[in-house]
């Protein structure tokens, strides 16, 4: 079963293992399957969902809510986001200005058949929203009880640092950000991570198996599999692209020795040497079939040897993307339209 770690400075747990739907329902696979891997999620012990109004532009919110109907409330942790153009995509369906804010978790309420989240989280930053604006709004939504725990995806330590300020003099706590990570891509290392743990911020990462290239699945100099990530051209082809560079893929081959040592398999490794940072929560993990799951839930269980830890990272070590000057990429300066 999947063990839970506290959420930032709060007395809220998460699974460590935790189900996303990014890119899967409504998009990827039909209801039937999602709904079905969303059960099998549940019967391996994950408790904790992760999604956006974003996604599949609010489709995925509501095939979420009909895998987890009849399901007890209080037994499940529910995330969803804010940021991105929804609907209509009208002058007001983007960003983190309050208007924005309320309509998205009253929308994401409806979808989600709830009376609230336990997790609402800022997409990304908004340069275009005064910061303690966007902030009062989510006070505002903590207060009035529509989510329990306000969190980030994406901001930089100094993004994080005001940001905790004012959830502070506001009255609420601000409990996570979520950015990408992974073995290949440790960006968040250097300044967020260490920005974090001071300020009482856990991360719960995405993309902990780089796409699924830290799968080993991907071989080089071969054609990517039919049916994988890489294939689909609606979003995951262009997110795994910089990881398919030959040399990356024949580093990634150097893990199979070394997930064979410890007596796992090459995703469990991945998975377990990003749990093995304490500053991380959870790892969000995502499928298209029920199986898929029944693999990586067991890195849960994986206390992974410092030896082993040190060997991922020499194996990796001359693709690894660690420039913290990356964190300043993500977030886009002017909202999307």
């Amino acid at each position: 079963m999947v063990n839970y770690r506290y959420l930032g400075n709060s007395g809220f747990k998460v699974s460590e293992i935790t189900y996303g739907n990014w890119v899967t329902h409504a998009s990827q696979v039909g209801d039937d399957a999602a709904i079905a891997t969303v059960h099998k999620a549940l019967d391996l012990g994950i408790t904790t969902f992760d999604t956006a109004d974003a996604y599949a532009n609010t489709a995925a919110e509501v095939v979420l809510a009909k895998a987890l109907k009849g399901q007890q409330r209080e037994n499940l942790e529910i995330f969803t986001k804010v940021y991105w153009p929804i609907g209509k995509k009208g002058p007001n369906d983007t960003g983190l200005s309050r208007k924005h804010i309320m309509d998205g978790i009253h929308g994401s309420l409806r979808r989600l058949e709830l009376d609230y989240v336990d997790l609402y989280q800022a997409h990304r930053y908004d340069d275009e929203t005064p910061l303690e604006e966007t902030m009062q709004a989510f006070a505002d939504i903590v207060r009035q009880g529509k989510a329990l725990y306000i969190g980030v995806s994406e901001w930089t330590a100094e993004q994080l640092r005001e940001g905790h300020a004012l959830a502070q003099q506001l009255g609420f706590q601000l409990v996570s950000n979520q950015p990408q990570y992974s073995a290949l891509w440790r960006v968040i290392e250097e300044r967020v991570i260490p920005t974090s743990e001071e300020l009482g911020i856990s991360q719960i990462v995405w993309s902990p198996l780089a796409q699924g290239v830290l799968t080993g699945k991907y071989l080089p100099g071969q054609p990517v599999p039919e049916g994988s990530r890489a294939t689909d051209e609606k979003s995951g082809a262009n997110f795994i692209k910089r990881f398919l560079r030959d040399e990356v893929l024949e580093a990634v081959q150097k893990l199979k020795p070394i997930a064979d040592e410890a007596g796992i398999t090459v995703p469990q490794l991945a998975l377990a040497w990003v749990l093995h940072n304490p500053n991380i929560a959870a790892a969000l993990v995502g499928a298209s079939r029920p199986e898929q799951l029944e693999d990586t839930v067991k890195a849960s269980d994986i206390t992974l040897e410092q030896a082993a830890y040190d060997a991922v990272n020499e194996a990796l070590a001359a693709v690894a993307v660690v420039d913290p000057e990356e964190t300043y990429t993500v977030s886009p300066k002017s909202r999307p339209a």
